[in-house]
C-alpha cells in the first residue's frame, strides 16, 4: 500500500527557480529525497533498462508527516453577516437540481446547500437534503435543535424551488419544497411547519457556506457536501429585505462569486465546482454562455471536487545554473515506500538552445491523472480483450477516492469529471508505473511511455531541450522559435488552442514538426488563466466516458466550444499529415512500406533500411503499429503533398475505428475483416522550407531501443531528426494535387 506521496508546486523550472515539494508521509516515517533525472523510465527487463541520475548535492533527510487531501467543493462567503438583522427571524430562497436526492451525505446528517453556522459551536443554521426525508432545514440553539423536513423525496436531474422562513416571535419554523415541473404520480412537493422555541445560537464567527457546513475540524475543513446544481440562492431578514442575493451567472469564467445585496457578502468558490452550467430557465436557444449568461445562472457541486489538496511544503530546491534540461523528480524513499515527483527542467534563457525540442505532453498527463477507467468503467476488460493488473498505485487510488480522477472519469453523481489538477500527488505520472492501458510488455502509458523517446536521444546524442504543455500554452510559439525542430511525443492528445497556434506558427515559419505517437492534437482543452496546472475540458458531440450535457458545450474558463478539433474546424491532419482513426489494447503489429516511399523525397527517411517491413518488434505490444492509430486523409486537411511512406496492417479485430470515424454501426468493422482501421507513417515538406514526419502510432517509441538501438524503427527516426535539425530547407515538390489516402 503506498504510504508515501506528494506533488510539486510546479510542472516547469529553469535555473535560479525554487521548486517546492509537498509530501504526506501517512506512517510518519522518516524518508530520504533526492533530486534525479530520469532518463527511462521502464522498469521492463527485455528493454534497455530503467536508468535514473542522482543530482550532486541534493540530499535531505525529512521527518515524514501525514497531510490530509479535503476534497468536495462550495461556496465560502468571506464577509461577516449582520446578524443583528436576524433577530426576528429570516427567510432563505434556492433553487436546486439534485444529482444524488437519495443520499444523506457521506456522514449520513445531510447533504447541505445552504449555511450560516459557527464552525466550532455548530450553532446557526442548515438547509440541506436527506434522502426519503428530501429538503430539510436545522435551527441549533445553544442547548437544543429542531429540524423540520419536507418528509418526501426529491427526484433526481428536477429542478425544486426550496424556502426556508424562521419566525422569532411566532416560534415557527416553516419549509416549502416545490418541483418546477409536476409529474405524475409523484408527490415530491411539500409545506410544512414545525414549532421552533430555538433561535440560532450564532456568534460573530458564524460564515455563510453554500453547498456544504463548516466544521470544527478547522478552517476551511467543511463537510456535509451537496452533489448537484444551486440557482439564486438569497438571504433575507424578517421583513423580507434582502440581505445576500448571490447571482452565480456573473462571474462566470473566474471564482468569485458575486452578492447583489446591500452588504457586499460577496465569496469564493472552494475546490472549483463546475460553473457554466445550465440553470433553471436555459430553454435550449442558446449554446454559448457568453451570450445569454442569466441562463446560465447554476453552479454543480461535487462531494469528491478536488483541484488542490493544499499540502504543506517540506522541502524546497533553488535550480542551480548548468543542469541539462530534461526530465526530473524529486525522488522519497522510506522504510516501507518509495515515490517520484516529476517536472522539467527547462534550458535557462541566455544560455543558448538545442537544435530539437521535445514538447512533453503534461495537458495528456493531465487529461490521464489518477483515472479509475479498469476499475469503474464496465465495459474496460472487453473493449482491451485483457485482464487489467493492478499496482499498488491503482488500489490505492481506488480505495481513496479523494485524490481525485481523470478526465475520463466520473463523479460520484455520475457526472463528467471536466476540471484536473497536478496540485494532487499524480500517481500514474511517474517513472517506474505500469499501466494496464499500455498493452502487453511494457504496458506504459502518456509520460512512462514518452522516457522510450527521452532514453532514445540520449543514445544517439541528439542535443535537445524539453518544454512542457504548460509552457507552450502560457508562450505560444515564442517557447518554439528558438528551434529548428519541434518533437511530439507518444500522446499528445489534449492540446489548447494556444498550443495548436504556436505549432501552426512555427510550421508556417519554416519550423520541422516530428510526431513519434498515435491519437494526436485531438481533444480541445483551456488551462485556467490564472491558476497554473489547473485544466478544464468539456467532451461535446462525441464522448469518452461521458458526454456533455446539453448547452453546456463552452468552457468556463475563457468560453471556448470544447470537444474534438475536428469539429472545431482545425483537425490534426492539417498539422500532422494524419488524424485518429481506430485503437485497440491487445497486440500491436508492424508497417509495410508503400509506393511513395521509394520516391526520392523519401530517400533520406529510408538510408540504410532494408526490407518491406518496419517495427515487427518492440516493447509495447510487441509491435511499433499499434494502441491508438492515426492515418491521412486529405479530405479532412492532409496536406496534397503527403507521401504515405507506409501502412500498418495485421492488427486484431480488438482494433476498432474512433466513433468519430463511423456515420453509422454495422458489423465486421475490426481490424482484421475491414481495411479502415490502420496507422500510418506520412511525410510532407511545408511552406519557407519546413517539413513534418509523423509515425502515427503510440506504440513506436517502444521499439526504438530493440537491438541495442539497430533496428529500422531507431534508423528511421534517427535518419528524419538529423535531416529535420540540418538548416538546409526543403523544397516544395513541383506538383501534388492528388488526394492522399481514403
Amino acid at each position: 500500500m503506498k504510504t508515501l506521496l506528494g506533488y510539486a508546486d510546479q510542472i516547469s523550472v529553469t535555473a535560479g527557480d525554487e521548486i517546492a515539494f509537498r509530501v504526506s508521509s501517512e506512517t510518519a516515517e522518516t524518508y530520504d529525497a533526492t533530486i534525479v533525472r530520469i532518463v527511462n523510465g521502464d522498469l521492463n527487463p527485455a528493454g534497455s533498462g530503467y536508468r535514473e541520475e542522482d543530482v550532486p548535492g541534493t540530499a535531505w533527510h525529512i521527518q515524514g508527516r501525514p497531510q490530509k487531501i479535503h476534497a468536495g467543493s462550495c461556496i465560502v462567503v468571506d464577509t461577516a453577516v449582520p446578524l443583528e438583522r436576524l433577530a426576528a427571524g429570516w427567510r432563505v430562497t434556492l433553487l436546486a437540481r439534485p444529482t444524488l436526492p437519495d443520499s444523506s451525505g457521506q456522514d449520513g446528517t445531510g447533504q447541505v446547500m445552504f449555511s450560516l453556522r459557527d464552525r466550532v459551536s455548530g450553532g446557526g443554521m442548515e438547509i440541506g437534503i436527506k434522502g426519503e426525508e428530501g429538503a430539510y432545514v436545522t435551527v441549533q440553539g445553544s442547548q437544543a435543535r429542531v429540524t423540520c423536513a419536507a418528509g418526501v423525496p426529491m427526484r433526481r436531474h428536477e429542478w425544486y424551488r426550496v424556502r426556508v422562513a424562521f419566525d422569532a416571535a411566532k416560534g415557527e419554523l416553516t419549509l416549502s419544497q416545490a418541483a418546477l415541473e409536476s409529474c405524475a404520480g409523484i408527490a415530491d412537493s411539500a409545506d410544512v411547519t414545525v414549532a421552533c422555541a430555538v433561535e440560532p445560537a450564532w456568534t460573530s464567527a458564524a460564515r455563510i457556506i453554500i453547498a456544504a457546513r463548516a466544521t470544527a475540524e478547522g478552517e476551511n475543513i467543511f463537510g456535509g457536501f451537496y452533489n448537484g446544481k444551486l440557482e439564486a440562492p438569497c438571504l433575507l431578514d424578517h421583513a423580507g429585505a434582502v440581505i445576500g442575493q448571490w447571482d452565480f451567472s456573473i462571474g462566470i469564467d473566474g471564482q468569485d462569486i458575486c452578492d447583489q445585496g446591500p452588504f457586499h457578502l460577496h465569496g469564493h468558490t472552494w475546490q472549483m465546482p463546475g460553473r457554466a452550467m445550465t440553470g433553471h430557465n436555459w430553454n435550449g436557444s442558446i449554446r454559448a454562455w457568453q451570450d445569454a449568461p442569466e441562463q446560465y445562472g447554476a453552479i454543480h457541486f461535487h462531494e469528491d471536487d478536488i483541484i488542490d489538496a493544499g499540502w504543506a511544503t517540506d522541502f524546497a530546491w533553488q535550480v542551480p545554473s548548468g543542469l541539462k534540461s530534461g526530465l526530473y523528480a524529486a525522488r522519497l524513499r522510506s522504510a516501507t515506500d518509495e515515490d517520484y515527483i516529476p517536472f522539467v527542467i527547462r534550458r535557462a534563457a541566455g544560455t543558448g538552445h538545442a537544435p530539437l525540442v521535445f514538447v512533453l505532453p503534461t495537458a495528456s498527463y493531465l487529461a490521464y491523472a489518477n483515472e479509475h477507467l479498469a476499475i469503474d468503467a464496465a465495459l474496460a476488460e472487453r473493449v482491451h480483450d485483457h485482464v487489467p493488473v493492478f499496482g499498488a498505485s491503482d488500489v490505492f487510488l481506488a480505495e481513496r477516492r479523494e485524490f481525485g480522477a481523470s478526465l475520463y472519469d466520473r463523479h460520484s453523481d455520475g457526472s463528467g469529471i471536466m476540471i484536473s489538477s497536478r496540485l494532487r500527488p499524480v500517481l500514474n505520472m511517474r517513472p517506474k508505473y505500469q499501466s494496464w492501458l499500455g498493452g502487453t510488455g511494457s504496458g506504459l502509458w502518456q509520460m512512462n511511455a514518452d522516457t522510450h523517446i527521452i532514453d532514445w536521444l540520449e543514445h544517439e546524442g541528439f542535443d535537445y531541450d524539453i518544454i512542457t504543455d504548460e509552457d507552450l500554452d502560457r508562450e505560444g510559439v515564442k517557447a518554439l522559435s528558438p528551434y529548428r525542430c519541434v518533437m511530439l511525443a507518444s500522446h499528445p492528445e489534449y492540446v489548447s488552442t494556444r498550443m495548436l497556434d504556436a505549432l501552426a506558427a512555427h510550421r508556417a515559419d519554416g519550423g520541422r514538426l516530428v510526431s513519434l505517437g498515435g491519437n494526436a492534437l485531438y481533444w480541445r482543452v483551456v488551462y485556467h488563466p490564472t491558476m497554473p496546472g489547473v485544466m478544464e475540458l468539456r467532451r461535446c458531440e462525441v464522448g469518452n466516458g461521458w458526454i456533455t450535457d446539453p448547452g453546456e458545450s463552452c468552457h468556463a474558463f475563457g468560453g471556448e466550444y470544447g470537444g474534438l478539433w475536428e469539429r472545431i474546424g482545425r483537425p490534426p491532419h492539417e498539422t500532422l499529415g494524419s488524424g485518429f482513426i481506430g485503437q485497440g489494447f491487445d497486440k500491436c503489429t508492424y508497417f509495410r512500406r508503400q509506393a511513395d516511399s521509394y520516391t526520392p523525397r523519401a530517400a533520406f527517411i529510408f538510408a540504410g533500411i532494408e526490407g518491406d517491413i518496419i517495427g515487427d518488434f518492440g516493447l509495447i505490444g510487441g509491435g511499433a503499429a499499434g494502441i491508438e492509430l492515426d492515418r491521412a486523409n486529405s479530405a479532412k486537411g492532409t496536406p496534397l503533398n503527403t507521401l504515405v511512406l507506409a501502412r500498418s496492417e495485421g492488427h486484431t479485430n480488438t482494433y476498432l475505428p474512433s466513433t468519430c470515424a463511423l456515420l453509422i454501426n454495422y458489423a465486421g468493422q475490426g481490424a482484421a475483416q475491414s481495411d479502415l482501421v490502420r496507422a500510418e507513417i506520412v511525410f510532407f515538406e511545408t511552406a519557407e522550407g519546413g517539413a513534418v514526419f509523423s509515425t502515427g502510432s503510440i506504440a513506436w517509441s517502444g521499439s526504438l531501443s530493440h537491438a541495442d538501438y539497430d533496428n529500422s524503427v531507431s534508423r528511421m527516426t534517427g535518419n528524419v531528426v538529423r535531416r529535420f535539425i540540418d538548416p538546409a530547407p526543403f523544397e516544395l515538390p513541383a506538383s501534388a494535387a492528388r488526394p492522399v489516402s481514403f
